[in-house]
């Protein structure tokens, strides 16, 4: 990517100056067609380092946007002009790349582009809901509302996220510490039990195939350490590829225990991000096509595309979500109530705060139900092997005894 400056015409007729941001210089002006301005002069910046490098980079996380957001409306709710507030917060962010997009929007806005435009330069670090909240400000005069109603919502996200991760912690840990044991006891316990053996001694099938891990992994490490990051990297590969995407997509809300967790958080994340749309201005056919692809299913996604059809042919949204099936009936139901009573964006929120609640009771329960599986789990496998290496000795000094 580089930097071009350029001078050009707004759709005003105005004389703009900026940044944008491109692969080459063909991408920039058509970047800057589509925002409305025709350029006149462009160049590709001399100097393309980044002018805060000496800050910190790294990757910018939700909670980096969602204080952005706060303090930008706090600036903006106290009459700072809205370049002069991007370019106060640009220098006192501490994330340099961060701090590079923002002084870049400043100067964009500056230039003449709208604001939501120069932040959809930035696609990796401002969502289609910021843009979309952005723009739904800049139309009805109420910015710092909207940037106020997305601080909270990622927030929101965060600690729905806190909880799915909080969910599904405790088993990968505990896979990765039996993994570790077990490896550690073929490495160093098993050899120390063998050289224990007195020729003769009669082994069973079990304590035979421990005896012979034990042997195979310590003669050839290297063969075994490619092994398993060859089967790790496979899996990673599978993973990845569009066929199991697609087949984790379609499963993933029917899987038994798991499915109606991960239902409950998708409906969650709909509902907010609907419901701050709504809030912000969005028309609720353009709240959809933004909420819809952002809640973390392909499934219900499609759903919602499936119910805008039906709504712009004349249906209510309540009866366009209930058709897809994926909708719990108290969805529905109080969108149903939301639509006729004109109060949708607050019982959509409710709606959300239940089943983010919901999310995080099921996560409780989950990591309480699995937590002693798994311990039970790393016990079989550690007293399972104990057992097959004592047995071998106990039996052997029994017939001895007789």
């Amino acid at each position: 990517m580089a930097a071009f400056t350029y001078d050009g015409l707004n759709r005003q007729g105005q004389n703009v100056h900026g940044e944008v941001i491109a692969d080459n210089s063909s991408q920039a002006i058509n970047k800057l067609r589509e925002a409305g301005i025709i350029v006149t002069e462009m160049k590709e910046k001399a100097n393309n380092a980044n002018k805060m490098s000496s800050k910190s980079g790294g990757k910018v996380t939700t909670e980096d946007v969602a204080v952005f957001c706060r303090q930008l409306a706090v600036m903006l709710s106290a009459g700072v002009p809205v370049t002069r507030a991007l370019t106060t917060l640009a220098k006192q962010t501490e994330n340099g790349k961060f701090a590079n997009a923002i002084d870049t929007v400043a100067k964009n806005v500056e230039g003449g582009m709208p604001l939501s435009d120069a932040f959809k330069e930035y696609p990796k670090i401002f969502s289609p809901l910021f843009i979309a909240m952005i723009a739904a400000g800049e139309t009805g005069g109420i910015m710092e509302q909207s940037l106020v109603s997305l601080a909270d919502q990622m927030q929101k996200e965060k600690n729905l996220q806190k909880n799915i991760k909080s969910a599904f912690s405790y088993p990968r840990s505990v896979g990765i510490m039996a993994i570790v044991i077990l490896i550690a006891m073929l490495y160093f316990m098993v050899p120390t039990f063998k050289n224990m053996m007195t020729e003769g001694m009669e082994l069973n099938a079990l304590s035979q195939f421990i005896f012979d891990a034990s042997d195979s992994l310590i003669e050839n490490t290297g063969t075994w350490f490619l092994v398993a990051v060859a089967i790790v990297g496979g899996i990673i590969l599978i993973i990845k590829s569009p066929p199991a995407h697609i087949l984790w997509e379609n499963t993933k809300l029917t899987m038994p225990m798991f499915g109606s967790f991960l239902t409950k958080m998708v409906v969650a994340r709909f509902c907010r991000t609907f419901a701050t749309l709504l809030a912000g201005g969005v028309t609720a056919v353009e709240a959809m096509k933004s909420a819809g692809p952002t809640a973390g299913s392909d499934k219900l996604a499609k759903a919602v595309k499936d119910a805008i059809e039906d709504i712009e042919e004349g249906s209510p949204i309540s009866s366009a979500l209930e058709k897809s099936g994926l909708f719990p009936p108290m969805v529905t139901g109080m969108v149903a109530i939301g639509e006729e009573s004109g109060a949708l964006p607050e019982l959509l929120d409710k709606v959300a705060e239940f089943f983010e609640e919901d999310v995080e009771n099921t996560s409780r329960n989950l990591r309480a139900m699995i937590e002693p599986i798994a311990l039970v789990f790393v016990g079989v496998v550690v007293g399972g092997m104990l057992i097959a290496l004592y047995v071998p000795m106990l039996t052997a000094s029994t017939s001895m005894g007789a």
